[in-house]
């Protein structure tokens, strides 16, 4: 008897097995689908579904509560969103990054013998952009009122049981943060003791930010009050924090602490809604912000790919693999190259870059043998009808990339790579989708003044040299190129599947893969979250110190990867590192119009969840 029931045991334990292929399940839901970064924060999103709110509604709730969380952002960050509205059925894109402030100039940072802008404390800050994002979706598509959408923040703000993953973020970091006194007196509770930060599970309170959000949500209570409508309301609250006590305060710790962001830099700040860039991958209408991220490259690299049959090549097969890894080589150097923001001249080549003719001549350039050390940017003009005015910078660049040995890839440089942010994936019955990629602020972060509100870094991300990529030099006003890169695709004019994911100038590489993996492996959404994926390091890196030429040649694969791939790739010129995780955290939404329901992906690596009902 007890064979049997062992062998029934095992039986049971092998069909479970066979059931789940993924290491964790895939999400199912009916009536609304929330992602994110952390736990506490999808439940926040949940919450507000729960209140009947929309998904708009509640992706607002889950940004709010990552900055609060400080997940790899802060709320002095910046925000990208893509959003499809079920009214309209047009997908809509949200540009909430700040700018350089007043005297951020090329010369300023040469003058101090910077080739680019720091990466950290209040000479990296641009201007906060996640408060006035979170208020625009929300007032302009959301259906709820800031108090309400802020209430989930506040209670975390008053106090929550901090991590770890948080909690030891602050202790490596403490050696900057204690440069920065606001910084210093929220997140190191224990000065003088031997882990001055906070311990996993420790209560841990930031009310100067409690403070911040009360006033925000004061100032819509007294716009209702006057009689003004929802939306002018929350137009209030945004106001305080751009143009009121909220910004004078901002703007005087910044400057005490050494920063150039000033009241008018503050106060002329606006969101822009604008149209995203788009192309259609056999069928599918693949969605991007357009040239002040990184997302186009993706775009760019599916028109290649449509002339590639890389299914028949077989899934991370070592054709396939050099396939994917010359393809974003060449993608990585025209964003490196030509993107920037599309607000500010020169206008950058975007028609051009996302020809599919142009497509075509750059998959001519690839070498099926072994990896170009040299790939470089290419010409889009002539695929515009335009000469390009930056040619003689074009040779520049190909000898200024490869002018100096490749320095190896140290603990620091992969940090940079990685580094991180978070997504934030919504989906209700009425159709709203939102995708989210917010972000900045992250730690060490110097809090600005008394407001609790971590400062961003991503002024680092300009360049100070045109010959590097003229369209992205730092000048006041100016939007920096970022990697931020929320994606949504729409087959049959349906929502399909919304996607981010966290890592720097990782995003765009592993999201390629996940899309590829759903629609030509024909992995769940799940299981394409999970599936190795490869990384590249060819490119210039967005974040970082002095260092960031390309690496050519040096690529992340699965520790699974078997040995005979591996010979392969070494003897196709690639210098092979492994790990147990090859992107970051992955999630997403997939659309099941057969049945009327929700899939929801959330990778296994990092503390990324999502709930559905």
């Amino acid at each position: 008897m007890r064979k049997i029931v062992l062998s029934l045991l095992l039986c049971f334990a092998f069909l479970a097995a066979q059931a789940q292929s993924t290491q964790k399940p895939v999400l199912h839901g009916k009536h609304w689908m929330a992602i994110t970064g952390k736990p506490l924060a999808a439940t926040a999103g949940a919450m507000i579904f729960q209140k009947g709110g929309n998904a708009v509604d509640a992706s607002c709730a889950m940004v709010a509560a990552t900055c609060t969380m400080w997940d790899v952002l802060s709320w002095g960050g910046e925000t990208q969103a893509l959003i499809y509205n079920p009214k309209t059925k047009k997908v809509i894109g949200i540009n909430a990054l700040g700018i350089a402030p007043t005297g951020a100039t090329a010369e300023f940072f040469k003058s101090k013998g910077m080739n680019y802008p720091p990466e950290y404390g209040p000479l990296s800050a641009v201007t906060p952009g996640t408060p006035g994002g979170l208020c625009y979706m929300l007032a302009e598509f959301g259906t709820m009122s800031l108090k309400d959408v802020l209430a989930p923040a506040m209670t975390l703000a008053e106090g929550y049981p901090i991590e770890a993953q948080t909690a030891n973020a602050m202790e490596r970091g403490k050696k900057q943060i204690k440069e920065w006194p606001y910084s210093k007196s929220v997140f190191l509770p224990h000065l003088g003791e031997e882990r001055e930060a906070p311990v996993a599970g420790e209560i841990f309170k930031q009310l100067d930010l409690l403070e911040t959000l009360r006033k925000m949500v004061e100032a819509e209570a007294q716009a209702l009050k006057k009689g003004k409508s929802r939306k002018e309301a929350i137009y209030a609250a945004q106001d305080r924090f751009y143009k009121g006590d909220i910004a004078q305060e901002f703007v005087r710790g910044s400057k005490e602490q050494g920063g150039l962001i000033t009241m008018e830099d503050l106060a002329k700040w606006k969101v822009i809604q604008e149209e995203p860039l788009k192309v259609n991958y056999k069928g599918i209408d693949v969605y991007k912000l357009s040239q002040w991220t990184q997302g186009p490259m993706m775009l760019q690299a599916l028109n290649m790919l449509e002339n590639i049959d890389v299914k028949s090549m077989g899934f991370n097969s070592a054709k396939y693999i050099h396939t994917m890894y010359q393809v974003m080589n060449l993608t990585f150097a025209d964003r490196d190259f030509y993107y920037g923001d599309p607000y500010f001249a020169p206008e950058e080549p975007i028609t051009g870059l996302l020809s599919k003719e142009y497509a075509k001549a750059r998959v001519k350039e690839i070498n099926w043998e072994k990896n170009n050390a040299k790939a470089a940017p290419g010409d889009p003009y002539p695929f515009e009808g335009k000469v390009n005015p930056y040619s003689d910078y074009l040779k520049q660049w190909k000898q200024a990339s490869l002018d100096k040995p490749v320095s190896p890839l140290d603990e620091n440089y992969l940090n940079q790579v990685f580094l991180g942010t978070t997504s934030v994936e919504a989906a209700d019955k009425e159709g709203w989708v939102v995708s989210i990629v917010p972000s900045g602020g992250w730690l060490p972060a110097c809090i600005a003044g008394k407001t609790g509100i971590g400062m961003s870094q991503r002024m680092q991300s300009f360049v100070t040299d045109p010959k590097l990529n003229p369209y992205n030099v730092v000048e006041p006003g100016k939007r920096p190129r970022v990697t931020l890169t929320p994606t949504m695709a729409l087959k049959d004019g349906k929502p399909y599947i919304s996607f981010g994911v966290q890592g720097g100038d990782t995003q765009d590489q592993n999201l390629l893969q996940f899309f590829i993996n759903m629609v030509e492996f024909g992995m769940n959404v799940q299981e394409a979250t999970e599936a190795p994926n490869i990384n590249t390091y060819q490119f210039y890196l967005s974040l970082g110190g002095e260092d960031r030429k390309p690496k050519p040649g040096n690529i992340l694969l699965h520790e699974s990867t078997p040995p005979y791939v591996r010979k392969e790739l070494a003897q196709m010129g690639y210098r092979l590192t492994y790990d147990d995780r090859t992107s970051g955290p992955i999630n997403a939404i997939y659309f099941d119009w057969e049945h009327g329901s929700f899939w929801g992906g959330s990778s296994n690596h990092g503390e990324d969840y999502g709930i559905g009902w």
